[in-house]
């Protein structure tokens, strides 16, 4: 009876979560038509009946604020995005050069934008962002509103003739493009950029690198000004820190912060300074034109890994200090290696991709519990050592 009991409880708050998000789709539906929505728009872009599963799961992840500053910019920061930008660079020179003219903008950041967000073009996402949006805004978190206006803006772009329906594909947050734009941002400073009367981020790379040029502009960036320069600081370092607590090259000096390589530090303009993995490791002055970059994507190790990656792209060497770990994080190659060398001994984790998922994350906790080392299960060198040394 008890047993009986519980699982009529159970369809009983299935049936009315389902009707609860029937009736929140159906309210979206009117609202796009109040937005001037088209009906046919509408009727295919709403048509779900449940909510994406994968999507509120991606929700409760934030890879930039719980992967080791290591592990981030190894992977994002790798060889292979630097010479792959490098021959984007040069195949795109021209959209490039023009879009740096006319907003001022470093041409390099504006690729290493593009490189960090989609790898150039190649992961852009696949969730079908109305049912993604749809279902965030139906979810009853705080941020119902945000999702709701990000949905319809979505809808509107393809009403206004932007894009197609199909093209509103990208990430479970609602970014799609070359260059990951949310809707809201697309509908306020995409541009058309290779003049043929459309803004379109998906399928235009002219379009998206003039855009991100644009909104880079727009979010402060000062023409011929610099963004960072990575330094050291003094040993038992206690002074300020942080990308907004800013002072000149000479205060910085005054406290003991030399460049990386132990040169004086000189030029104009303000500073504040991020200490990542605090004061054993890389240190980085920031300027306002790293605030813009920020504005992208409001996390720190984001716009340090666009930033490291433009100087890379631009010529200048990797990091000199060491990040302050005897654990390396691994380079999408490695990463790839170290999955082959598990399914070579016997580890079912699927196919060898360079994507650490849950499986690939088990499988290299189980092989360090065997090798007697701690089961993190982190792709780090060490496991990566481990295994090619069995």
């Amino acid at each position: 009876m008890r047993i009986a009991l519980s699982v009529l409880a159970l369809l009983l708050s299935t049936s009315l979560a389902a009707a609860s998000f029937s009736s929140c789709v159906a309210s979206l539906r009117e609202r796009a038509a109040e937005a001037g929505v088209g009906p046919g728009i509408v009727a295919r872009a709403l048509d779900l009946t449940a909510p994406d599963e994968k999507v509120l799961r991606l929700s409760q992840l934030r890879p930039e604020t719980k992967t080791p500053i290591w592990d981030y910019m190894a992977f994002l920061v790798d060889a292979q995005r630097v010479a792959d930008g490098r021959a984007m660079m040069r195949k795109h020179a021209s959209v490039l050069r023009a879009a740096e003219r006319r907003f001022g903008v470093d041409r390099h950041v504006i690729a290493a934008v593009w490189g960090i967000e989609t790898d150039y073009g190649r992961e852009t996402g696949d969730n079908f962002l109305p049912h993604a949006l749809a279902t965030l805004a139906c979810d009853g978190g705080p941020r119902v509103r945000f999702w709701r206006g990000e949905l319809i803006a979505a809808l509107q772009l393809v009403d206004r003739g932007d894009l197609k329906l199909d093209d509103l594909k990208g990430s479970w947050a609602g970014a799609f493009g070359h260059t990951q734009f949310i809707p809201t941002t697309y509908r306020r400073l995409a541009i058309d950029f290779d003049g043929d009367g459309r803004r379109d981020l998906v399928g235009s790379v002219a379009d998206a690198l003039g855009s991100t040029a644009h909104y880079l502009r727009r979010s402060g960036w000062q023409t011929g000004r610099p963004f960072m320069i990575e330094v050291k600081v003094p040993a038992g370092y206690r002074g300020p820190t942080g990308r907004t607590r800013k002072a000149t090259l000479t205060q910085w000096a005054r406290r003991g912060v030399t460049r990386a390589d132990g040169a004086r530090l000189a030029g104009g303009g303000r500073a504040g300074l991020l200490l990542p993995a605090g004061p054993n490791g890389p240190g980085f002055l920031v300027f306002r034109n790293f605030d813009a970059i920020y504005a992208y994507n409001h996390a720190d190790s984001y716009a340090l890994a666009v930033a490291h990656l433009a100087d890379r792209l631009a010529g200048r060497p990797p990091l000199r200090i060491a990040w302050p770990t005897d654990d390396p994080g691994l380079s999408r190659a490695a990463r790839l290696k170290l999955q082959q060398l598990l399914i070579a001994k016997g580890y079912a984790i699927g196919e060898a991709d360079g994507k650490i998922g849950p499986a690939t994350r088990a499988a290299i906790a189980e092989a360090e519990t065997k090798l007697g080392l701690p089961p993190t299960g982190r792709p780090g060198s060490r496991i990566l050592q481990a295994l090619q040394a069995e």
